[in-house]
């Protein structure tokens, strides 16, 4: 047999637009024959902030089309509207440039091809390293970054370092990079599945989607961009496709195999998988058609006894903005600028909300909330909790030791979150709901002692916290994950820090909101919505 060399992921073309930020910082020198470009670090620094900055605030034209979409189809049921509306919405706050997208800014990973005529004469991860750290330091973005100080003790960076930061050669004089701001919702939702050739059939294929469909669930913010990837000459190289995937960073592969096994997009399979997700019912969070946007399909060869799967999405906040730097200047992805253009003159009708004062005792608020079944869209006004894993964790260190519930947590309502920063001159910044399976371990006891009889969040739950609601005669809530900025300007009126100030975003806060839109989605009863699809 001959040798034959294939390019792994032959990308076929590259249609993305790019703005200009310099013609600075590059510039073309001789040695030898050969053309060098040679690169100041400091254009390394820049690409790396503004790439940031514009990703936190700025969506993708093609994303916000089809949120657009989804209110045009008269298939789409009205939950579905209600969730493309509201991120529609936070799009045109974001785009201001004080409130970023999503409160949870995410991790900054790069992803970066280096030609061989490209020279900087630096650790080019240390300059892109840099540029992200102005931009997290400078914007109204949060810090969630948890360094480790020991096996158990951890602290947050206060920095959002250290980023992911990944750069393989290629040939050629030019540096081509993916920048992604990945939330911890939608990098949860990564799955490994590790299969054998019996899946390689359409029924085995068909029936293996329709289950893990289900794992994913709604914390990471549906309408997704699903990927799903079909072996990889490892683990990790199919892992590293999802994620690709499912930025569109593999849109213009080749749609079918060789025997030199180049990566393929799987057309027939993308439309499989995408109905057997419209089919599922789950919808944009709260039951419908549009649990995801769109599908991609990756086929790569595999080793005879292995056959990785992976599954991944991106989320509402499809925060992925490509870059590169050519003889020509520095340059970055263009994204939506006026989001505004794609919202309706008006909004989609709905039947009237259900208003709950949160300021009236406990027994009076789960009084009310038990006369109305799964799935009543409220409005939620009064006095929140805020607190998230660390808080849980210190609250169940408190009752381990035989001291009492606070109190906080057993006269309000408990909202699983942590902000932004707050811009000057407003009461929050970006403050969106958690995924509420990461609390689901301490449900039961906080509910025996009298505390978190409602809690509201994003996502599914598990079936302890229905059994706990339906023992102690408690509430989950879900709030539309991914709208952090609107609620931010129109819901938030006040907050405060009340426990563990040294945590940061992790820190207990009280906060006061007004029309907090929410959907019972457990019940007292021990009723579900997402059990019932």
């Amino acid at each position: 047999m001959d040798f034959i060399y294939q390019d792994p992921y032959p990308i076929l073309k590259d249609d993305t637009q790019y703005r200009k930020i310099t013609s600075d910082y590059v510039k073309v020198e001789k040695l030898g024959d050969r053309e060098i470009l040679t690169v100041d670090p400091k254009g390394l620094e820049l690409l790396a902030q503004e790439a940031l900055k514009d990703v936190s605030f700025m969506l993708r034209t093609a994303h916000l089309e089809k949120l657009r979409a989804i209110l045009d189809d008269p298939e789409a049921t009205d939950n579905d509207r209600f969730v493309a509306y509201n991120l529609l919405q936070n799009a045109v706050v974001a785009i201001e440039g004080e409130l970023p997208s999503c409160q949870d800014t995410g991790t900054a990973i790069v992803m970066a091809k280096k030609g061989e005529n490209v020279y900087t004469g630096v650790d080019d991860a240390e300059w892109l390293s840099k540029g992200i750290f102005n931009t997290y330091q400078e914007r109204n973005l949060r810090y969630s970054q948890i360094v480790p100080i020991s096996m158990f003790e951890e602290k947050n960076s206060g920095s959002n370092l250290p980023a992911q930061i990944d750069i393989y050669a290629k040939k050629g004089a030019s540096y081509e990079f993916l920048f992604l701001a990945k939330g911890g919702g939608s990098a949860n939702k990564t799955y490994l599945y590790q299969q054998t050739k019996s899946l390689l059939n359409e029924k085995s294929m068909d029936a293996f989607v329709r289950a893990k469909i289900m794992d994913l669930g709604t914390s990471a913010c549906p309408p997704y961009h699903l990927a799903l990837v079909i072996g990889g000459t490892s683990a990790e190289a199919n892992l590293a496709a999802v994620k690709k995937a499912s930025a569109g960073y593999f849109d213009h592969l080749p749609t079918s195999g060789n025997m030199a096994g180049q990566a393929f997009r799987d057309l027939e399979w993308e439309k499989r998988v995408q109905l057997i997700c419209q089919e599922s019912a789950i919808g944009a969070q709260f039951g419908g058609k549009y649990f995801t946007h769109d599908v991609r399909v990756i086929r790569l060869p595999r080793h005879a006894a292995s056959c990785p799967v992976g599954l991944g999405v991106s989320c509402s906040a499809d925060r992925n903005i490509k870059g590169k730097i050519t003889k020509d200047g520095i340059f970055v992805e263009q994204l939506e600028v006026n989001p505004k253009r794609l919202l309706p003159e008006t909004a989609p009708h709905l039947e009237p909300a259900v208003d709950i004062d949160l300021n009236q005792p406990m027994v009076d608020i789960l009084k009310k909330l038990s006369q109305y079944p799964i799935k009543t869209r409220l409005k939620l006004n009064g006095t929140l909790i805020v607190a998230r894993d660390i808080a849980h964790a210190k609250i169940k260190e408190l009752l381990d030791a035989g001291k009492p519930m606070p109190e906080y947590f057993k006269n309000h309502p408990v909202y699983y979150a942590g902000p932004a920063k707050t811009p000057e001159g407003m009461p929050s910044g970006s403050f969106g709901p958690t995924t509420a399976g990461r609390m689901d371990v301490y449900v039961a006891e906080f509910q025996k002692h009298g505390g978190s009889m409602v809690m509201l969040a994003k996502g599914n739950r598990t079936k302890d916290v229905m059994n706990a609601c339906k023992t102690y005669g408690g509430f989950y809530l879900g709030s539309i994950g991914g709208p952090a900025a609107i609620l931010a300007q129109e819901n938030i009126l006040k907050v405060e820090v009340v426990d563990f100030e040294e945590l940061g975003m992790e820190a207990v806060r009280k906060i006061t909101i007004k029309d907090f839109p929410a959907f019972i989605i457990t019940d007292d009863k021990g009723n579900d919505f997402f059990e019932n699809l």
